[in-house]
């Protein structure tokens, strides 16, 4: 009896002790596991912010933060396929890694795009080789039994080929051939075995973006009896709009958009409530165009307003995405604007809602939705936007006066489908000139640079213009302004009869070096800022001067300038698009376009090898290679340090730089 109970009690503690072991055991294991999982949580945000790094060479980072912030937000756990909807045409795939490319890019900031591909070109090569004759009726393609044989195996293959590439890169993707479209016979004795689809089933794309896999889907629908059926790709992608409802829906082409039959150029944007009746009647809108257009307004008509169609090639997709200006057709359904000359008109309480909820004056206290309905009350003015006030701007124009356009009140909806651009085109129309202020940390602001003829920034905000036709005339209209009351008094200009402002943060550093007649001489013809400037005699001592954004019109004519200049000569000449390419147009030596980094500027500049540094960007993306010189100059010393000279807007006005055209005594 004493053996079976000591027995019993040495089982029992060595159960008791396993038990604790195992437990130790599993808890070390989780341990592990959750050290794992926040190393790849790292190394995925480490990945993430490097490709946003990236995308921030498209577009300012503002605007790619911003869309970025909006495409994240569109998702939700229980419907995580509201981003887009990616439509690639046969063609598309024989650029496969430039594709796979741009499909990555999309992943590696988080996003999940559901992607359909059609195979087309790929059937019919097959189809060719075989001595099968494709036949088509209204343009849908005839499919027997031989032409499902060829189109399945084609599809599997391409689609298999696209998941390839994409892992290759990292990105994980799921091959989804079956098991989404549910279809009838379209006409069975005309068509043959070609669906109309009746059901999107949702389930397998959600399950494969919940694994963080991108699900790859091609243009096979099943019938009620299991009958595999054709189905025409860009049907399918609508249809798959339809259902999961996304923000942007993409059909990715070899051409890269939309173009007008006469002029043969791109159409940048369409709005159908406003010109889809005027297009259809247009005698070059035929054939596969008007059938393309009537697709887009169906789909449209069945998604919520803030739905999209972008019609776009591969390589531009995260341009078309992550910035404003887009790179392909972008087509919405937008509302039809408006233009009233009173509150009234548009609804008082509604105006109210719109000034509470956006004016960044209001929002921030210096100003009260009454004050702004008061400012109404004392001159002629007209308010442009669109039916549901995604945009609402306010246009102040006293007979005889410049406009002012005093409001621009944008929704996120309104940024996003360009609805902004269409309202102030509607402006445009209206005035000749006018002017306009916004807040310098704008997250819009690159909106209002590329639509200024010019700019300048003081206490805060940024004053923008059109129509004027040099700094003279800006100086006298902003004058007469600040003393009528219709603008403050920080706009007015720096100069003889502008008080001193402080220098607002980001200002380039006084006490640098200025640019001279040799350099006034070289680039009369380019108005611009240079940071300060000295009197001295001229110099005939051969400056070296490097160019960055040398590949634009204006980089272009500077370095013919520069090219017959006796004094000057280009040691750099930096672009991402032409890096490695031979500079045509230069005769001296022979230059190679490189593509300087922040870094490399900054290293230049301390070691002194240039004279003068050429900003020839576009407005709005100039200031981390101007902070990466002024390092420099620290570790160079003041006294030796380069001149820069902005042919953008950034610097115009700012304190310690020096807008137009120093006098005939300043040196380099």
């Amino acid at each position: 009896m004493l053996a079976v109970s000591t027995a019993r009690r040495l089982a029992t503690n060595g159960a008791r002790r396993a038990v604790v072991v195992a437990g130790q055991r599993q808890a070390a294991v989780q341990v592990v596991r959750r050290t794992q999982v926040r190393q790849i949580q790292s190394v995925a945000q480490t990945d993430r912010d490097t490709i946003t790094r990236l995308l921030y060479s498209i577009g300012t980072k503002r605007e790619v933060e911003r869309h970025l912030r909006i495409f994240s937000s569109s998702s939700h756990p229980s419907q995580p396929a509201k981003f887009a909807v990616i439509k690639v045409g046969g063609a598309v795939l024989a650029e496969l890694d430039e594709l796979a490319l741009s499909l990555s890019f999309l992943y590696r900031v988080g996003l999940y795009p559901v992607v359909l591909h059609g195979a087309g070109p790929q059937m019919n090569d097959i189809m060719e080789r075989e001595g099968v004759v494709p036949d088509y009726i209204d343009g849908i393609r005839v499919t027997n039994a031989k032409t499902l044989q060829v189109a399945r195996k084609v599809f599997l293959e391409e689609n298999l080929k696209l998941v390839a590439a994409l892992e290759k890169l990292g990105t994980r993707a799921r091959p989804i051939t079956s098991g989404v479209f549910s279809a009838d016979y379209l006409d069975k004795e005309k068509y043959g075995l070609v669906g109309k689809i009746t059901k999107v089933d949702k389930r397998p794309i959600e399950a494969s973006i919940r694994a963080g896999a991108l699900p790859i889907l091609c243009s096979l629908a099943e019938s009620a009896d299991g009958q595999i059926l054709n189905v025409n790709a860009d049907i399918a992608a609508g249809e798959l709009a339809k259902e999961l409802e996304p923000m942007k829906i993409v059909f990715l082409n070899d051409k890269g958009g939309m173009f007008h039959g006469v002029t043969g150029e791109k159409l940048d944007v369409i709005n159908l409530d406003e010109e889809y009746d005027g297009l259809m009647k247009e005698p070059w809108v035929k054939y596969g165009t008007k059938l393309k257009l009537r697709e887009f307004k169906e789909l449209l008509d069945h998604l919520p307003r803030s739905s999209s169609v972008a019609v776009i090639s591969a390589s531009m997709l995260q341009k078309e995405l992550f910035t404003d200006s887009g790179a392909g057709t972008l087509i919405r359904r937008g509302y039809k604007l408006f233009k009233n000359n009173s509150i009234e008109s548009i609804g008082a309480d509604r105006f109210r809602q719109v000034v509470h909820d956006r004016d960044p004056e209001v929002l921030a206290g210096f100003q009260s939705v009454t004050g702004v309905l008061n400012d109404l009350k004392n001159t002629p003015y007209t308010i442009y936007g669109d039916e549901p006030l995604d945009v609402v701007a306010v246009v102040s124009h006293p007979e005889g006066e410049v406009p002012v356009m005093t409001k621009l009140l944008p929704s996120r909806q309104g940024i996003l489908n360009n609805v902004m651009d269409n309202v102030f085109n509607a402006i445009k129309k209206d005035h000749r000139k006018l002017f306009w202020t916004a807040q310098a940390d704008d997250e819009n602001r690159a909106w209002h640079f590329e639509r200024a003829d010019g700019s300048f920034t003081r206490a805060g905000k940024s004053l923008f213009w059109y129509g004027a036709q040099d700094v003279a005339e800006v100086e006298r209209i902003v004058k007469d302004f600040e003393a009528k009351g219709r603008i403050d008094r920080s706009y007015l200009p720096v100069g003889p009869s502008a008080p001193p402002h402080r220098a607002p943060a980001g200002a380039a550093p006084s006490g640098t070096r200025a640019f001279s007649t040799i350099a006034r001489r070289a680039f009369n013809s380019f108005p611009g800022s240079s940071r300060g400037y000295a009197t001295a005699a001229p110099s005939t001592e051969t400056k070296r001067l490097a160019v960055i954004g040398a590949r634009g019109y204006t980089g272009q004519t500077l370095t013919s300038l520069i090219n017959g200049h006796p004094y000057l000569n280009l040691s750099h000449v930096s672009s991402r698009q032409l890096a490695g390419y031979p500079l045509e147009g230069y005769n001296k030596e022979p230059i190679v376009y490189s593509n300087l980094s922040a870094e490399e500027v900054e290293r230049m500049e301390k070691e002194g090898e240039v004279d003068a540094w050429v900003m020839a960007l576009p407005n709005g993306i100039c200031k981390p290679f101007v902070d990466a010189i002024d390092r420099g100059a620290v570790q160079r010393g003041k006294d030796k340090a380069s001149v820069v000279v902005d042919l953008g807007a950034d610097y115009r006005f700012e304190q310690g730089w020096t807008y137009g055209l120093p006098g005939e005594t300043s040196v380099m």
